[in-house]
């Protein structure tokens, strides 16, 4: 076989292993007209947000608020790679009390000392699929106990490596790396499986103590969560009627006034607000401020007063194609 054609075979492999339709949401593929929208609905874009490509030399963050808990979020897209590109930076300038990693594509702890020297407890999972999926969720505070899948699940091979769940003295906290519905849609059976399980699980959860769902929740919960909602409704995974759908009756469950209730933090405190956690490296997203909101905090309505803050780290970008999301909350975990 030529050169060309080894490297080209190479190359696609590498492609298919690294199952790009698992990353965030991507722009639907696109008929005349639905390019014509997207363009009017780029150009109305609220770029708002940084657009730098790299992460910046310096990074500082406004110091905590006294007596608070810092709990952080983040999509690395491949922690091997974002270690090479500063991940370790961002780290020591956030230092959060708790962070969930997701889509390290790891298959085994790793020894990095920016980790090592803040974080006596690690809790990594791991897919049984080399280089896909993968969270780790990170503390300072030991918890009481941990769980690393969801109990009941149909098929626990499937959701190994998106989910790890600590148990601290007054709140659960769940971090995730969720189901993504797929290119066209094609995993959409494995996400509606997901949401079946997991909400009923987090309700679960609320009756014992409140929860901190937090992570990549693969989910743009309203049209102000996308640049460019209408071309990509129902489309795009991550928009579509289901997923949309699900999260809202999560939140706030239809017709049963005494079921409990969950908040979409950061939305809760920037309701008009457009900005985004994903950007594509593809297309020049971050350049025109076309992304997504698909990671965050949801908490148990009870949490909500004790919050602090909730903020986007919009400047962190280059690292991954995903922001860091960090909050604030007063008292102990």
């Amino acid at each position: 076989m030529a050169k060309g054609k080894q490297a080209s075979k190479r190359k696609a492999e590498e492609t298919e292993e690294s199952d790009h339709e698992e990353q965030a949401p991507k722009p639907a593929r696109k008929t005349k007209k639905a390019r014509k929208e997207a363009s009017q609905a780029e150009s109305a874009v609220d770029n708002t947000q940084p657009t730098n490509k790299e992460l910046p030399e310096v990074i500082e963050f406004p110091a905590r608020t006294p007596n608070t808990f810092r709990l952080a979020s983040w999509n690395v897209s491949g922690l091997q790679a974002s270690q090479k590109k500063g991940f370790h930076r961002y780290i020591e300038a956030e230092d959060p009390d708790v962070i969930v990693i997701t889509e390290t594509k790891m298959n085994q702890k790793p020894e990095l000392e920016a980790l090592e020297k803040r974080f006596p407890h690690q809790y990594w999972t791991f897919s049984t699929k080399k280089g896909y999926a993968g969270t780790a969720v990170l503390s300072k505070e030991k918890p009481l106990t941990v769980e690393e899948t969801i109990p009941n699940y149909p098929d626990a091979e499937e959701i190994k490596g998106r989910i790890v769940t600590l148990e601290f003295k007054t709140c659960y906290f769940v971090g995730t790396y969720v189901v993504n519905a797929g290119v066209n849609l094609k995993f959409m059976e494995a996400k509606e499986t997901w949401m079946k399980s997991f909400f009923p699980y987090l309700t679960e959860l609320d009756m014992k103590k409140p929860v901190i769902w937090a992570g990549d929740l693969n989910v743009a919960p309203t049209a102000l969560d996308l640049a460019n909602p209408k071309p990509n409704w129902n489309k795009t995974p991550g928009y579509t009627e289901a997923e949309t759908s699900g999260f809202k009756n999560f939140l706030n469950p239809p017709g049963d006034p005494k079921a409990p209730k969950f908040v979409d933090l950061w939305r809760n405190l920037h309701p008009e607000e457009r900005s985004y956690t994903y950007f594509s490296y593809r297309f020049n997203c971050r350049s025109k401020g076309i992304g997504w909101r698909i990671d965050g905090f949801v908490l148990s309505e009870r949490l909500a007063s004790r919050v602090k803050m909730c903020e986007i780290r919009g400047e962190i970008y280059g690292a991954s194609d995903h922001l860091p999301v960090v909050m604030e909350i007063e008292g102990e975990l």
